[in-house]
């Protein structure tokens, strides 16, 4: 099975379509699918679910898709670096489903698993429990999560192989495995592509059973969310 696809456009050629629900990988800035967002902005599909830690910065990742007015509904754990985001939100014109963290984790492993639905304390006696089965186990409350699956998943690696198998570089790992493993379709965007047997078999993050598609961009953008400097003098 040939994987490799000449272009981010030529891999989601065919396969999104208005209304889908899309897992996209990423946390802020770190980890994101640059050039697959980018080219699912070009596809101009509407009325998209987007699961995803966030929804990126004002005009740069998932961002690009809000101004477009592009996704109707995002699943998310985290919202504050993006005004357009918060603008849409509090008019009434973008539907959130405000996620804990942690749970928004579970719920991608756990469809990826086969895992219907699990319990969790996170949650319990707030907005987040409302309208969900609770239950007690030794003497503790928990709230039952459904699990997340997509028809597409739009992730970020460092390295492949041409069997789809994956490696991440540090912290840009985050939410993409779970992601790819959530989604029907797996479409990877990787810096690096190496010959089938070239990655040591032990150090494989995902394995290609997950991965369908595989686009090269070998220079990402890279952009930094917040940028931290100190002026203190060195022994100070």
């Amino acid at each position: 099975m040939n994987k490799l696809y000449p272009s981010a456009h030529a891999a989601l050629d065919g396969l999104v379509a208005d209304g889908m629900t899309l897992a996209v990988g990423g946390f802020g800035l770190c980890g994101i699918p640059e050039a697959l967002i980018a080219a699912l902005r070009d596809s101009g599909k509407k009325n998209l679910t987007a699961i995803s830690n966030n929804a990126g910065v004002d005009g740069f990742g998932l961002g690009q898709l809000l101004a477009t007015r592009q996704i109707r509904k995002m699943i998310s754990s985290y919202v504050g670096e993006n005004k357009e985001f918060e603008r849409q939100y509090l008019a009434g014109e973008l539907e959130l489903e405000f996620t804990p963290q942690g749970t928004l984790a579970e719920k991608l492993r756990a469809g990826g698993a086969g895992i219907p639905a699990f319990y969790t304390k996170t949650g319990y006696g707030t907005l987040v429990a409302e309208g969900k089965e609770t239950r007690q186990f030794d003497g503790e409350w928990y709230v039952m999560e459904r699990a997340l699956t997509a028809d597409v998943a739009l992730v970020k690696a460092w390295k492949a192989d041409r069997a789809g198998n994956l490696l991440f570089r540090k912290t840009a790992r985050n939410f993409n495995p779970l992601a790819a493993m959530a989604g029907k379709v797996c479409v990877v965007e990787v810096e690096e592509l190496v010959e089938t047997g070239a990655l040591d078999a032990d150090q494989i993050h995902l394995p290609g059973i997950y991965v369908q598609r595989i686009v090269v961009n070998p220079t990402p953008e890279k952009r930094i969310e917040q940028r931290t400097l100190s002026n203190a003098k060195a022994g100070s």
